[in-house]
């Protein structure tokens, strides 16, 4: 919703540059796609290798205790 809104104050303001916006918007969009996707997947491989590292621990019965 505020993108929208800034959009539309862009638009009032300066319109030609609000139509640049609206075209290249979905581009940069694309273009950043790859990265996100690997984002997740490093995410998900370093999650997966914490998650062998502490599971001998896990298996003994140690747990993380907050401190409240």
């Amino acid at each position: 919703m505020i993108k929208l809104l800034l959009w539309l104050l862009l638009a009032v303001v300066c319109w030609p540059l609000a139509i640049v916006v609206l075209v290249l918007y979905p581009v940069l969009w694309l273009l950043a796609l790859p990265f996100r996707i690997a984002g997740w997947a490093i995410g998900g491989s370093l999650l997966l290798v914490k998650e062998l590292l502490f599971l001998p621990a896990r298996c003994v019965g140690w747990a993380v205790r907050g401190t409240a």
